[in-house]
């Protein structure tokens, strides 16, 4: 009998080492499309990685351009995606809003639909404590609707010299409540280029403009204190753009400040737009001791607010993203 338990011990033993996943520890993964990583690919990268992972994981992606459309899907966390050359790894992928597809097996019997903005992404990242380093993150869309390069719902995630590349609707920030982090990073578009209700603190980027628009279109919820900061932030264009926003509230109360930043010419002296003209009422737009022959705050609308330097000691990471979990990129 005993020899009969043990046998079946060292059985269930071997069968639990054989189902462990040889990737299940917290060794770097490494993706090259030259084949000389252990994957070609990001995406196969991503599908190895345990869920709910306790450990911190860094995928190092070689030089090159990957094309995938991305998901790092919600049971995935501490997970560092890291390129070896943020100009020269580069994900990408064209989606656009107004490509026709079947979306749904409910609606595959009728004629196909646009796919629309929230299924463009490049990347989409679900899952917490995602971290990128080094990276451009692209879609690269002909200009023919809204196609996101960054669409995050996760908590938590931090992004640190990477690039951002697209048009319209560049980055998404797609759900309340979560938190980001953006330090040196480049940030393109056209037209509200970095929308959406989440939490984001951009930390010396470089936010380029490509055409006469609008960089922002918040929409933070009332109930949430803090939408888009921008500190030390530098604000450029193209040569051909002459009138740019700042911002408009994509929702009633969409919150975004512009602090120490260097805001150029092409910046309109209004600053901001309604949107509706409703939206005069609730939406939070401030700005603190920014430079630059954009910064004048003389011509901005009334409905604006530049920060007393009491209010603006105030707004700090710890006060910005202060959560039970105590945070603090």
């Amino acid at each position: 009998m005993k020899r009969i338990l043990f046998a079946f011990v060292s059985l269930c033993l071997v069968m639990a080492a054989s189902a462990a996943g040889p990737y299940d520890n917290a060794d770097t993964l490494v993706v090259a499309r030259d084949g000389t990583g252990q994957f070609r690919t990001v995406g196969e990268a991503i599908e190895v990685c345990r869920a709910f992972m306790d450990y911190h994981k860094v995928i190092f992606v070689k030089k090159g351009t990957y094309k995938e459309k991305l998901v790092i899907p919600s049971w995935l966390q501490n997970i560092e995606i890291c390129g070896e050359d943020r100009d020269q790894t580069i994900i990408t992928w064209d989606d656009h809003a107004n490509i026709e597809a079947d979306i749904s097996p409910l609606t595959s019997h009728l004629s196909p639909q646009k796919i629309g903005t929230f299924r463009t992404y490049t990347l989409k990242i679900e899952g917490n404590d995602i971290t990128l380093k080094n990276i451009t993150i692209e879609n690269n869309a002909a200009k023919l609707g809204q196609a996101v390069a960054l669409h995050t719902e996760g908590d938590r995630l931090t992004f640190i010299n990477c690039r951002f590349l697209g048009n319209q609707d560049t980055v998404y920030t797609g759900v309340a409540g979560t938190r980001l982090f953006f330090k040196d990073c480049y940030i393109e578009g056209t037209t509200d280029f970095i929308f959406g209700p989440s939490t984001a603190w951009f930390e010396h980027c470089d936010i380029y403009c490509k055409a006469n628009s609008y960089i922002t279109a918040a929409s933070t919820p009332q109930e949430i204190m803090y939408g888009y900061i921008f500190n030390k932030c530098t604000v450029s264009c193209a040569s051909d753009v002459t009138k740019v926003y700042l911002g408009r509230p994509w929702r009633d109360y969409g919150y975004t400040l512009f602090m120490h930043c260097t805001l150029p010419s092409q910046i309109r002296p209004e600053g901001w737009h309604h949107w509706q003209k409703e939206r005069e009422l609730t939406a939070r737009y401030l700005e603190y001791e920014n430079t630059g022959e954009g910064a004048a705050a003389d011509k901005r609308v009334g409905w604006s607010h530049q920060l007393t330097k009491k209010e603006a000691k105030k707004i700090t990471l710890e006060n910005v993203f202060r959560r039970v979990d105590g945070w603090n990129p």
